[in-house]
């Protein structure tokens, strides 16, 4: 998980890769003149709900084959 998890809560709603959006979201953050983007990803970070977590639940380990 990268800082906050904007990025990549955003990208699984709207079916889209993360990396994507974090390159964007970079993009942004240098054409906007830094402050703009920044103050953007905190407001997002504040809105976007956490995941929910599930006890006993390995999503995030490898399945054996």
């Amino acid at each position: 998980r990268m800082l906050g998890g904007v990025c990549a809560g955003l990208g699984e709603y709207f079916g889209v890769d993360p990396t994507l959006l974090r390159l964007l979201w970079v993009a942004g953050f240098f054409l906007t003149g830094c402050f703009p983007a920044f103050i953007g990803y905190l407001a997002a970070w504040a809105i976007v709900p956490e995941e929910p977590w599930i006890a006993g639940d390995k999503s995030d380990t490898p399945e054996p084959q």
